[in-house]
């Protein structure tokens, strides 16, 4: 009798990997005793053969999980710039995904970095009360006793802190990434498609991708507001997708800057392109070109287990990919939380922050309720029109 052929795994568990991997591998911590690097689960993926090839028939129905994962789900997304344990880490991104009871959907909201909130005192750094920057919650809960830094424990704090921003209780699940991180999944997706909705200059990036070079006068600091000069790469608006390299696409979501002649650009704009990015990479990942080939699926996956730092509130990896593989990355809706900037009283406007306008506490109440769709209805403006 000749050697049976094996199948690949079927197509639900490809796509559970992915939902669970970039969709939404959150970050979120408050509700977790400890995080560990999603890189400790790699191994659990390919053991559970959902990377490669298996006698499985491609219309098997997912396996039951032992532990459900019930209800309405928050779960918060960090991004941080790469930084060495000596270094304090500052959370660029934000991102607060809220998955409704019956899993058809996904709304992402930004907290800006600039948003002034209350920080409470965190005995595990040491660091007391304060109002300032949300962005610095990170930074103060990551300081250790050594003098070093922990992203993790940062974490717990900025967890905390846009908890009681928001009202949401707790988060279900959650996930630190650098920058670097996202730059290495998309170069294993092999670029990823998003629609340019303004045009926008590099702050950074020559048209090359190589730095664009500082001012003599902004050498060795970080005192200068526009510390470069030279040419700037271009990303000129489209209506319809446009490929980027993986280089490409985190130049452009990290722009906020305003170019001579060009349009008014701010946090929040680039809060919508983050969302837009992350839709793009879960739209990109699930596509047929990524699932249907176990290789570079592979590659995807293994790229995230060397970037993300995952907690999944006592779910392994491969329950929160079951669990959101219903979720329909075509009906994630982008969310624009309405604000504006705050500015000191002293004559001299200097910018102190930013600031929710006052409706926006009725979409966080909304959240902890589950009728973000219906609140939504009844307040377009809060929908990002983007395409």
């Amino acid at each position: 009798m000749g050697k049976s052929k094996k199948r690949r795994a079927p197509l639900w568990a490809r796509i559970s990997v992915i939902v669970g991997v970039l969709l939404l591998v959150p970050g979120g911590g408050a509700v977790v005793a400890g995080q560990t690097l999603l890189s400790d689960y790699t191994d659990q993926v390919t053991d559970d053969s959902l990377l490669k090839d298996i006698d499985t028939p491609a219309n098997a129905v997912p396996p039951k999980r032992e532990v459900d994962i019930d209800g309405p789900l928050n779960l918060l997304l960090v991004g941080i710039d790469p930084r060495d344990d000596k270094t304090a880490p500052l959370s660029d991104s934000i991102v607060i995904a809220h998955i409704p009871r019956d899993r058809h959907s996904a709304y992402l909201f930004s907290m800006p970095r600039d948003l002034i909130v209350d920080i409470p005192a965190f005995k595990d750094s040491g660091t007391g009360a304060d109002t300032t920057k949300i962005n610095a919650a990170m930074s103060y809960g990551s300081r250790l006793k050594n003098g070093g830094y922990s992203p993790s424990q940062g974490f717990q704090l900025l967890a905390k802190t846009v908890s009681n921003r928001t009202g949401i209780k707790a988060f279900d699940a959650g996930s630190i990434i650098n920058f670097g991180g996202f730059k290495k999944i998309v170069e294993a997706m092999g670029g990823v498609d998003m629609v340019i909705d303004m045009d926008v200059k590099s702050e950074h990036l020559k048209p090359d991708g190589s730095p664009r070079d500082r001012l003599p006068a902004c050498q060795g600091h970080h005192r200068c507001v526009h510390p470069y000069t030279g040419p700037q790469k271009f990303y000129k608006k489209s209506d319809k997708p446009v490929h980027l390299k993986a280089w490409e696409a985190l130049d452009y979501v990290r722009q906020r800057y305003q170019f001579k002649g060009g349009p008014k650009m701010g946090d929040y704009d680039r809060q919508r392109h983050q969302q837009q990015f992350i839709r793009a990479m879960a739209k990109q990942a699930m596509s047929k070109s990524v699932v249907s080939d176990p290789a570079k699926l592979l590659k995807v996956v293994k790229a995230g287990g060397e970037s993300l730092t995952f907690s999944g509130g006592g779910h392994t990896i491969v329950d929160w990919a079951v669990e959101l593989q219903s979720v329909n990355v075509d009906d994630m809706v982008t969310v624009n939380l309405p604000g504006g900037g705050v500015y000191s009283q002293d004559g001299r406007h200097d910018y102190l922050g930013e600031r929710f306008d006052e409706d926006v506490d009725d979409f966080f109440k909304a959240v902890t309720e589950d009728r973000v769709a219906a609140f939504l209805l009844d307040h377009p403006k809060f929908v990002n029109q983007d395409k």
